[in-house]
């Protein structure tokens, strides 16, 4: 293995020298445009799988990167990519970054094959055939180019309707998704010009016996010497001393890459198997006691085998557990329970977290064995909170999200909350929330952070934004404008509006909890200052804002000579009284301020950005008007 390997030179990837077989290629276990970049397009500083933690040794587009890397100092092998950046990106798929409908990366790389999915398999069989001097164009689980079109096949619309028609875009991915099942999915071909993209049908799920073996094998479970020297690997702390259980997942959410990867069935390890791993950490001298995490994609998912799958494939007019769980899904933690309490007795293991996410409509559907598993949960597993991911509150946002209804949440707050009565367990819930996902309005997000205060009684601080990762389903939403029915569903595109939507849950201002205006007095407008802008009318309104009357937030920016600059800063907490602005230069008290807030009696509040263009002598571009939030109001800037 090579990792991270320079750009700029053939010293890195000829250390090794060239391969016998064909050159593996992947991005990593994490897509580059999201290791890279935030989901509102800012470049990240980190990245916990960069020896020292700098984020500046991954390139955009890894792919692509590594494979041009290859051709240009290292000709004559094949290239076949995989990894869950080649995997998700092998057909036309829209890109969040490029805002447009990019073709399969296995011709922007000029790479040979890609093998999609939990690779295990196709690698080896491709291997086989290559040192045996044999075809391996057939092989499940890959995509490869093709002047000619394969019998038979189901065609895709072509790439250049895709990328110019939402309708065609949609189409493709209706056919793509129902095609991606193991056991009914069929070999696809989509036109690029005059070839074809072939898309073989998806490699078999691994048994169990074979699961065992590629996770027993002998690996070092450390970072290697030559790059440990360079510094501290982060992702090794969460990795190094944790067991994986299972593989896929059946929850399928719409904007999760999980299913795409790694399938919608669940394959379990052996008991034996995973107790043996076990026992091999706690023998392990460096071993402090304490195994991170026991899961997989979900954690609860494991020993969970559905009947039909694996006869028929998943089902195309339902999903597994939405809107409730499967009636054929033999839901039971029983054999979980077991495993958990005889990974803890094992000599040796002081502590055995449970730290993947737990779908805990699931343990709520177990009336069998759900309690007694959140009871050993609370008990043993669980250090200090446990990681729950409702996602949202909305049932309609829900309902896209493909996530369970809010009654469900609320069904297993009230089990946790017994439990740990009943245990003497002093836990706490996390919840994950998203914001800005398709069909997701700021009105959402305002319900969402008023129910987090009042029934959940928290203050949410795990909350991302959503990122339109390749071939989703939320992506196909965000991009389409229309959800699998072909139902409008209407998604935010404007980086700021996302963040906006998630300030509503957790407000920038260093993440400090909303203030009231109340909470200091004396830092309402000066009636003093109001009046150099407005004059002497708008005096009596600021003291009708200061005697109480419903206040609403005015938030507006002034271009001069091409610089946003800030028309009137905001009051709060601390902050030094601004100095108002002379003739027509606006000159904020802090430069740092790049928007101005103000607060004003929601009666007169639409005269308001007629003054200050009158006293700027600038029309106020993006001036916005907010509804009324109540009388008490955050006094903070944004």
């Amino acid at each position: 293995m090579i990792a991270q390997p320079r750009l700029d030179s053939p010293e890195d990837i000829l250390r090794l020298g060239t391969p016998e077989l064909f050159w593996s290629v992947s991005a990593g276990c994490v897509d580059s445009m999201v290791a890279n970049y935030t989901p509102t397009n800012r470049r990240r500083k980190d990245d916990d799988f960069t020896p020292g933690g700098a984020n500046s040794r991954r390139p955009d587009r890894a792919c692509i990167a590594y494979s041009n890397l290859i051709k240009r100092y290292a000709k004559g092998k094949p290239i076949i990519l995989g990894g869950i950046e080649a995997s998700l990106r092998r057909i036309a798929h829209y890109d969040m970054w490029d805002n447009a409908v990019r073709r399969s990366v296995l011709l922007d790389s000029k790479a040979d094959a890609i093998v999609y999915g939990m690779g295990e398999l196709s690698n080896l069989e491709i291997a086989q055939r290559i040192r045996g001097g044999k075809d391996w164009k057939d092989v499940r689980g890959i995509c490869y180019m093709s002047s000619e079109l394969p019998e038979p096949s189901v065609i895709l619309p072509p790439y250049e309707e895709c990328a110019s028609d939402t309708e065609a875009f949609a189409e493709m991915f209706r056919i793509f998704r129902d095609n991606s099942d193991p056991v009914s999915g069929r070999r696809m071909a989509q036109a690029y010009g005059k070839r074809y993209l072939v898309h073989n049908r998806p490699q078999r799920l691994m048994t169990q016996k074979e699961l065992d073996s590629a996770y027993e094998s002998d690996y070092e479970n450390a970072v290697h010497p030559l790059y440990a020297s360079q510094g501290k690997v982060k992702a090794m702390d969460t990795v190094r001393n944790s067991i994986t259980t299972h593989r896929g997942c059946y929850g399928d959410c719409s904007f999760c890459a999980i299913a795409v990867h790694q399938g919608r069935a669940v394959v379990s390890r052996s008991e034996e198997s995973i107790l043996r791993e076990a026992r091999k950490l706690a023998s392990n001298p460096s071993f402090n006691g304490i195994i991170q995490d026991i899961g997989g994609p979900t954690a609860n998912m494991y020993g969970i085998d559905c009947p039909v799958k694996s006869i028929a494939g998943a089902c195309k007019d339902r999903r597994c557990l939405f809107p409730a769980p499967c009636p054929r899904l033999p839901i039971d933690h029983s054999s979980q329970t077991e495993l958990l309490k005889k990974i803890s007795a094992i000599p040796g293991v002081r502590k055995a977290f449970v730290n993947s996410g737990i779908r805990y409509d699931m343990i709520a559907a177990d009336s069998g064995g759900g309690q007694e598993y959140l009871d050993e949960l609370v008990i043993r597993h669980v250090s200090g909170q446990m990681k729950i991911a409702p996602e949202h509150i909305s049932d309609r946002v829900l309902r896209l999200m493909g996530k369970p209804p809010r009654g469900v949440l609320e069904d297993f707050r009230e089990m946790f909350a017994d439990s740990c009565s009943r245990c003497g367990s002093k836990q706490y819930l996390t919840y994950y929330f998203i914001a800005a996902h398709p069909g997701c309005t700021e009105d959402d997000m305002r319900d969402l952070a008023d129910y987090c205060r009042r029934v959940l009684r928290t203050n949410p601080e795990q909350v991302q934004i959503f990122t339109p990762t390749p071939s989703t389903v939320s992506t196909m939403m965000y991009h389409c404008g229309k959800d699998l029915r072909g139902k409008y569903v209407g998604s935010e595109h404007s980086m700021q509006r996302k963040q906006r939507q998630k300030d509503i849950l957790v407000p920038r201002n260093a993440r400090k909890r909303w203030r009231s205006t109340s909470g200091y007095p004396g830092r309402r407008p000066q009636s003093g200052l109001i009046s150099r802008i407005r004059g002497a009318e708008s005096a009596a309104t600021a003291s009708k804002a200061g005697s109480g009357s419903r206040l609403c937030p005015i938030t507006f920016r002034i271009r001069r000579r091409k610089w946003w600059r800030t028309s009137w800063p905001a009051y709060s907490a601390g902050r030094k009284r601004p100095r108002i602005f002379s003739g027509n230069t606006c000159r904020p008290t802090n430069s740092f301020w790049r928007k101005g807030r103000c607060f004003w009696s929601a009666a007169d509040s639409h005269a308001l950005p007629k003054a200050i263009s009158a006293a700027c002598r600038i029309p106020p571009r993006g001036s916005t008007i907010r509804g009324c939030w109540g009388p008490t109001i955050s006094a903070t800037h944004t």
